[in-house]
């Protein structure tokens, strides 16, 4: 091969090699770019007759199926169908979430003696178990099921979340309470964030009232059972 062939070939496949590694770095880059990430919050303001009681509580990961259990964001385009919101995530899973945010709505009422998400050292009197039924957007305008998680500014969003909760009485494990606690929150503008407050304000409406409703009941049994109350 003389030295002119053997210098084409040479810079044909050096310009190969380069062009190679651009689509890869494009794509690298493509995988780097990172979601949005929303938050949710506790909730801080109760009815203010709620009864103080000295229990400790442990609040169970809530379960959840698989469209619900992971940090993705569910859109319900029809009744039969679940997608995700494109490029936004939670923080964390729903039920992880749901879990942290349980635990601080108890603390906040400081109406209970203590309260975790484990009961390694504590002695739990009353454990909170619960199943995350619903947590996702609902398009309230779709026509087909054609309609796509994309472009949420597009549609208008109905954050849909339920609660089932179950309040166990420890060491006998006997439930002494079951119910369930809807919320439903339309976003009230076009948007991401909009939709993330709707979700924001539906949650909250279902955790205040399945604290008050758990801090009442355990109330109730700590009177039956002669515990101590204030």
């Amino acid at each position: 091969m003389s030295s002119t062939v053997f210098r084409r070939a040479f810079l044909a496949l050096s310009v190969a090699a380069a062009l190679s590694g651009c689509a890869e770095l494009a794509r690298l880059g493509g995988v780097a770019t990172a979601p949005d990430l929303y938050a949710l919050s506790p909730k801080s303001t109760f009815d203010t007759d709620l009864p103080q009681v000295d229990a400790q509580i442990v609040i169970e990961e809530p379960s959840a199926d698989a469209s619900v259990n992971t940090d993705r964001i569910a859109i319900k385009p029809n009744p039969l169908q679940v997608k995700y919101f494109a490029g936004a995530r939670w923080v964390d899973r729903a039920p992880l979430v749901v879990q942290r945010l349980l635990v601080e709505s108890f603390e906040n009422t400081g109406r209970v003696g203590a309260v975790s998400q484990s009961s390694v050292g504590l002695r739990n009197d009353f454990t909170v178990v619960s199943d995350l039924r619903e947590f996702q957007g609902e398009l309230l305008n779709s026509e087909s099921s054609d309609a796509t998680a994309t472009a949420p500014e597009a549609q208008r969003v109905l954050a849909r979340v339920r609660l089932n909760v179950k309040l166990i009485q420890e060491p006998q494990g006997i439930i002494i309470g079951s119910r369930s606690f809807p919320g439903s929150v339309e976003a009230d503008e076009p948007g991401m964030l909009s939709v993330a407050r709707a979700f924001d304000d539906a949650l909250g409406a279902a955790m205040r009232d399945a604290v008050e409703w758990s801090i009442r009941a355990i109330d109730e049994a700590e009177e039956r059972r002669g515990g101590y109350r204030y």
